[in-house]
C-alpha cells in the first residue's frame, strides 16, 4: 500500500497518467491506494448478476461494474463490483458518475476485501445515502441487503438471504430480481 497526500477534487484525480497493471481492481480508501487482483469467486458473480440487472433495467438506469466513481471526499476512490445508476443521471466533468447517482451498489467479499466491505464501505455508502448496499459473500453463501441509509454511517434495515434464493432489489419506482442459485459458494 502506497500512502498519499490528497490536494484534489477526487480521490481518482491523484492517479491521472498513471499506468496500472492489468487484472488488479485499484481503490482508495483513506488516501492509501489499494491494488488486489479479482478474485475468481467475485468474478463469477459478477458475470451471473450483471446481465440480470441489465436486462431488467431495460434502459431505466445503468448497470457498471468497476467503474471509478467520484465521492464526497478525495480520501476515497470506490470502484464497485457493481453499481445500479439511477435513470437519467449524468456523468460529471471528470466523465464519471458521482455518489448521488448511485441507487444501489454490490460488493462481492473476499478474503482481501472483506474489512472495507463490512466496516468502510459500509460508512462511506450508508453517509452518501445510496439508498441499497447489498454484500454478496460467498463463503457463507450468503447475500446482505442494508436498507434506509443514515448520514451517521449506518444502514437501519438488514436482510439476509441465502444463495438459491431470489435477491429482490427494492429500486425507485420498480424492483430487480437477482438469481442466485448460480452464485459460487467458496471456502473460508
Amino acid at each position: 500500500m502506497t500512502t498519499i497526500v490528497m490536494d484534489v477534487a477526487s480521490a481518482w484525480d491523484a492517479l491521472a497518467g498513471t499506468n496500472l497493471p492489468d487484472g488488479y481492481r485499484v481503490e482508495i480508501t483513506e488516501g492509501k491506494i489499494i491494488m488486489t487482483p479479482q478474485g475468481r469467486d467475485q468474478w463469477k458473480v459478477i458475470l451471473k448478476a450483471a446481465p440480470q440487472i441489465e436486462q431488467q433495467l431495460a434502459g431505466h438506469g445503468e448497470i457498471l461494474s468497476d467503474v471509478m466513481i467520484d465521492f464526497p471526499s478525495s480520501l476515497y476512490g470506490y470502484a464497485p463490483d457493481l453499481a445500479i445508476v439511477a435513470p437519467g443521471s449524468e456523468l460529471n466533468s471528470r466523465g464519471r458518475f458521482e455518489w448521488h447517482s448511485l441507487e444501489a451498489v454490490l460488493e462481492v467479499v473476499s478474503k482481501s476485501t472483506r474489512d472495507n466491505d463490512f466496516d468502510k464501505k459500509f460508512r462511506m455508502y450508508a453517509e452518501c445515502a445510496i439508498p441499497l448496499y447489498v454484500i454478496i459473500d460467498p463463503s457463507d453463501s450468503t447475500c446482505t441487503i442494508h436498507r434506509n441509509p443514515t448520514r451517521t454511517g449506518v444502514y437501519v434495515e438488514q436482510e439476509q438471504i441465502i444463495f438459491g434464493e431470489d435477491l429482490v432489489l427494492p429500486l425507485e419506482g420498480r424492483e430487480i430480481v437477482v438469481k442466485t442459485d448460480g452464485f459460487p459458494r467458496s471456502e473460508g
